[in-house]
């Protein structure tokens, strides 16, 4: 155990997860690679949890943060904050979200815990409901929006939800369907739960969830389910903070996979926008967003070198159509895995869209998930030279791939080859 390790045990919390037997301590990273304090250098498949979207040390967001540090670093906003206001405007203007208002924060989690005070505030109710297999931030209330056991430490919470089904295509009593007779079984259940409760206040959803595993209905799932939420009054919530910013390469939302219902009433950002930086966000329309009677402001959501960097990095990303990026080498980077998973009797599905793909892992020959070859093979895959991550529900048997949105074609080939090395040599 090195002697870092040792310090970080003594004074962080137990729960406090770390990757790796032994865990790794990055010290620099450029493009698509990272190195450690060893010195090894990695090809980053993992980007921070989807966080370092466009490049590691991308000169035009280190520039901005540089240049607006030496102006000024902090205001809060009780001051006029021109990066956070250019910001806003094209994050607005981006969303689809008619009448739009931006409201900044530090974090996904805090994204999701303002657009559940906004639901609740408006709709006057504390029932929400939310997917199986979910996933929507660690703080109090998003905690209690997570449908997924492993990342719910409590069932003591501020909100009545309501579980349904639907975000896990290839599970669940529905997954013999077809698409089409999927999408109505769900539908139906919907329909069925809102008839034994009284009016929810919102739906929230990933349109492909994160830590559940990249799981996703089929396209058209949320559109059906719009029009049940409006006959109801119901808010949809669309949780892009794993999926936004041209992630998926067919859309720059999620929630464009489901466009006939048009965009959703409360959309939350984080991760990517910032590339490495803090920042989150809620748009919501202005009747939604003002329907708050009480005051409200943020110290550090919308900072002006967050906003700064969020606005380098959303315009590197448009300029150089990271969003056909993604399509492009997404496609053909799955296409490979999916050859590599043939080949594979431990591997169950390669799912995904764009740079988004999910490798399930079960135990040959049965289908019963298998979260310690998902262990071996992220340790085989970092002594191969690459970093991966790992998800999917409580047993955490599928090997996550999401790259920076730069990602080569010639590094998407080596990543699928060490891939299949790893797959390999874990048995």
């Amino acid at each position: 155990m090195s002697g870092l390790h040792e310090r970080h045990l003594a004074v962080s919390p137990g729960w406090l997860a770390l990757y790796y037997r032994h865990p790794l301590e990055l010290t620099h990273g450029e493009g698509r690679h990272v190195w450690d304090a060893d010195g090894n250098r990695y090809l980053d498949f993992f980007g921070g949890i989807l966080t370092t979207m466009t490049a590691h040390a991308l000169p035009e967001v280190t520039k901005a943060v540089s240049e607006q540090a030496g102006r000024i670093i902090h205001s809060s906003t009780l001051y006029l904050n021109r990066p956070m206001v250019e910001l806003a405007e094209r994050v607005a203007q981006l969303s689809g979200i008619p009448d739009a208002r931006v409201f900044f924060t530090t974090s996904g989690t805090e994204a999701n815990d303002t657009a559940l005070l906004l639901a609740t505030a408006y709709r006057r109710s504390n029932q929400i409901l939310a997917m199986r297999n979910s996933y929507h931030g660690r703080s109090f209330s998003a905690v209690s929006v997570t449908g997924n056991r492993a990342w719910s430490p409590t069932s003591l919470s501020p909100l009545q939800t309501l579980y349904v089904h639907g975000g896990v295509r290839s599970r669940g009593p529905y997954a013999e369907l077809s698409d089409e007779r999927f999408i109505e079984a769900c539908v139906a259940d919907l329909e069925d739960l809102l008839g034994h409760t009284r009016g929810a206040a919102a739906l929230i959803a990933e349109p492909i969830q994160g830590v559940g595993g990249f799981t996703a209905p089929p396209d058209g799932l949320y559109a059906a389910f719009r029009e049940v939420l409006t006959r109801h009054g119901i808010l949809w919530i669309s949780d892009e903070v794993q999926t936004g910013w041209g992630r998926t390469g067919d859309h720059f939302w999620g929630w464009q996979a489901h466009a006939s219902s048009g965009p959703p009433d409360i959309l939350t950002f984080a991760k990517g926008i910032g590339n490495g930086m803090s920042v989150g966000g809620v748009v919501a329309r202005a009747d939604v967003m003002n329907c708050l009677d009480a005051n409200s402001i943020s110290t550090f959501g919308g900072s002006p070198v967050t906003m700064a960097a969020g606005l380098a990095n959303l315009t590197y990303l448009l300029e150089h159509d990271l969003q056909g990026n993604a399509r492009r080498v997404g496609g053909l980077l799955i296409e490979r895995l999916r050859a590599v998973g043939a080949a594979s009797a431990a591997v169950r599905e390669v799912r995904g869209r764009g740079l988004m793909i999910g490798i399930e892992l079960v135990k040959p020959g049965t289908d019963e998930a298998d979260p310690e070859a998902a262990a071996a093979v992220l340790e085989a895959a970092r002594a191969g030279g690459l970093l991966i991550g790992k998800g999917g529900g409580h047993d955490t048997s599928v090997l996550r791939i999401a790259p920076p949105l730069t990602l080569t074609v010639a590094e998407a080939e080596e990543g699928a080859a060490i891939l299949a090395d790893a797959l390999h040599a874990a048995g």
